[in-house]
């Protein structure tokens, strides 16, 4: 039988918008959105939570004790410290035969989507090996030289009708252990994108993303 565990990283300290993991957004702490959300996902077999962080785990073993927590260790604490080296440690601790890895900073992420993911991934696999979450773009896009990337400036014509281009958001990421440990990467040898509804993919990185969601989630109830 397939087992896919659902791998949460929370650090304690946050750079940008501090103590983001654990702070209120319209009405309760940030990381309980995620973790409800992935409770709530039939096709995941276990959530499991990597933290350095005293109130989240407090919060957890009050509010989700069905949620399985990795401490931290030190030595992975630093902001230097890649995430593909906390996801190795974390995939030792928790045996499966595929992880779906999210962020507690995607509080508008939906179960439904995750389940579509997950079945997406599932039905393609091994042809497929690993899948990651992007959203649309259709607008015009230049490199740091000034160069057009996707259109011809000389060429007007409506940003509808533009090739998208595709960004990976970072909300879902699912992967075996094998091609985490070959890679170093999350991403596998033959990876597949998932398109998903820039609605769900607001990501919290500055405190303007932080101010969003709390007015779209407040607007939501």
């Amino acid at each position: 039988m397939t087992k896919l565990v659902a791998l949460v990283p929370m650090r304690h300290h946050s750079q940008r918008v501090p103590g983001k993991n654990y702070r209120p957004l319209a009405g309760k702490p940030l990381f309980h959105y995620i973790v409800e959300t992935l409770l709530a996902v039939p096709e995941i077999d276990q959530v499991v939570v990597d933290t350095d962080s005293d109130p989240v785990r407090s919060g957890l073993r009050q509010h989700f004790p069905q949620v399985k927590v990795i401490n931290r260790p030190e030595s992975l604490r630093s902001d230097t410290v890649s995430m593909n080296e906390i996801l190795m440690y974390d995939t030792a601790q928790v045996e499966a035969d595929f992880y779906l890895q999210t962020h507690s900073t995607n509080p508008l992420l939906k179960p439904a989507t995750v389940s579509r993911a997950i079945q997406t991934f599932l039905s393609h696999y091994p042809e497929y090996d690993s899948l990651f979450s992007v959203t649309r773009l259709q607008t015009r896009l230049y490199d740091q030289l000034g160069r057009a990337l996707n259109h011809n400036p000389a060429v007007l014509i409506q940003t509808q009708d533009l090739p998208p281009v595709f960004e990976e958001n970072s909300c879902l990421y699912i992967f075996t252990r094998q091609n985490l440990a070959a890679n170093r990467h999350r991403l596998g040898d033959r990876p597949s994108m998932f398109e998903m509804d820039a609605d769900e993919a607001w990501d919290i990185d500055e405190e303007l993303d932080f101010e969003i969601c709390d007015f779209l989630i407040g607007r939501k109830k």
